[in-house]
């Protein structure tokens, strides 16, 4: 790169760095309760990711490329994985994870018809690839507070047909990894994690996404880091990684990296399948696979992102602090989260379930007046989603709880730009929701009155 084009990209990108803290600056007005809008997620952006997306523009770096194989890097480093996958969205992550179990190329693979054991409290597309691959849910209720699969019931839901286990960590707070690693290896299935909303939680001490044989991630902008759309998929045992980037690039045989070609010295000396001997092995596909890849521009904002993790992760345990001891006096009329004692959740939000007779839609317009913003759990019970009606599957035993979950719980946000003047702004939001039925103020002490009151 000649003198004057380098002198010049580094103007731009110290211009970029300035137009955003600019932008900044204009944003970062006085949290006025009731006023200013509390978002329930957000990014947390210092103006390096936007450098660092200007950059690959710069480069012409427009396919996944250099900052990519650095994010995986990265990420393969932070799991001390077998490898890190990354793709466009945790949903295509996903399907990826799934198809891989059904990779002809990987030993005992999953076959049509298999079982599949999941919670119906699940994100959709959790659910959409086990469908998709032509396998079979079985699904299992849910914990109230936890919001995860039932540990009691994951056991008398296996059958004779059940290969694999695949549950997400809801909300960032991890399933009980004893229980289930015993079964995984008791009646030998494939365990997938599904990881999106729990980057940085731990169990026993121990990354989630480092116990199953893949786990899958989201950097969507709600979640823990984001690269504005884009995902991964962690590999801890091979073939895995190998098969599960070959579905995302198209299904391609070739391992060359992207612009490179003939990495093997191979590729036209090949004998691959009936295909004519030295069929050029960039040509070659091994798998059904999409392109399921993000562009480098993605990566280059994740690779920004990463240098975050440590502040982002605090600040998440500390605001999740901050309102289990702001609303502990409420537990008459909330059901409060809860986790596993050897669980450390680095969480994605804070459940509440409404004790019964407290209506959610009163509680959310309450908060939402104040402009507090909400989110529910996710598709609530999945099967009575319009799309998920009639789908094959099985369904073990009652799912009591995934519907108390689907009508009485929401969860308010704990991302890391939510100051504490907010959520003690939250806090006193949710009491006076309590206080304004007319309950005495100590202990909120009669609690019929709110119960008679249908609210």
């Amino acid at each position: 790169m000649s003198k004057d084009r380098e002198q010049l990209r580094q103007e731009i990108l110290e211009k970029v760095k300035q137009y955003f803290h600019l932008v900044q600056s204009a944003r970062n007005t006085p949290f006025v309760p009731g006023q200013t809008f509390i978002q329930y997620a957000g990014t947390v952006f210092d103006g390096q990711e936007f450098v660092n997306a200007v950059d690959t523009l710069l480069g012409e770096n427009i396919c996944l490329g250099p900052y990519g194989q650095e994010f995986e890097k990265l990420m393969c480093q932070f799991f001390k994985s077998h490898d890190f996958i990354m793709v466009n969205s945790g949903s295509s992550a996903n399907l990826v994870a799934v198809a891989t179990l059904c990779s002809k190329r990987l030993p005992g693979h999953l076959n049509r018809g298999d079982e599949v054991i999941t919670p119906a409290v699940t994100f959709p597309t959790t659910l959409t690839p086990i469908l998709q691959n032509g396998l079979t849910p079985v699904f299992v209720d849910c914990e109230l507070g936890t919001y995860n699969v039932d540990p009691d019931l994951v056991e008398g839901a296996i059958s004779n047909k059940t290969r694999a286990i695949m549950v997400p960590h809801t909300l960032g707070n991890p399933v009980d990894l004893d229980r289930l690693m015993a079964l995984v290896k008791k009646y030998n299935l494939f365990l997938v994690e599904d990881a999106c909303d729990s980057l940085g939680s731990t169990f026993d001490g121990r990354l989630v996404g480092t116990f199953g044989d893949l786990a899958t991630l989201s950097m969507y902008p709600a979640h823990h880091i984001t690269s504005g759309e884009g995902g991964g998929v962690v590999a801890n045992r091979a073939p895995m990684g190998k098969i599960a980037r070959s579905i995302r690039d198209w299904g391609r045989d070739c391992w060359c990296p992207p612009g490179k070609n003939d990495t093997c010295k191979k590729r036209f000396s090949h004998q691959s399948g009936d295909l004519p001997f030295g069929y050029d092995h960039k040509f070659v596909y091994s798998e059904l696979g999409y392109n399921l890849k993000p562009a480098d521009t993605q990566a280059a904002i994740a690779v920004a992102q990463y240098a975050k993790l440590p502040f982002i992760f605090e600040a998440r345990r500390r605001n999740f602090r901050r309102l289990y001891e702001g609303l502990k006096d409420l537990q008459d009329f909330l059901i409060l989260p809860r986790w596993h004692p050897r669980a450390d959740p680095c969480w994605f939000g804070f459940p509440i379930t409404l004790q019964k007779g407290v209506s959610r839609s009163h509680v959310i317009q309450w908060l939402q007046e104040a402009k507090i913003d909400t989110r529910l759990i996710f598709a609530g019970n999945i099967l009575r989603q319009p799309g998920f009606k009639g789908i094959p599957c099985r369904i073990y035993g009652s799912l009591e709880r995934t519907d108390t979950i689907m009508m009485q719980s929401f969860f308010l946000g704990v991302y890391p730009r939510i100051k504490d003047e907010m959520i003690d702004f939250i806090v006193e939001r949710l009491h006076s929701f309590f206080r304004q039925k007319r309950l005495p103020m100590a202990g909120f002490a009669d609690k019929r009155q709110v119960m008679a009151s249908g609210s």
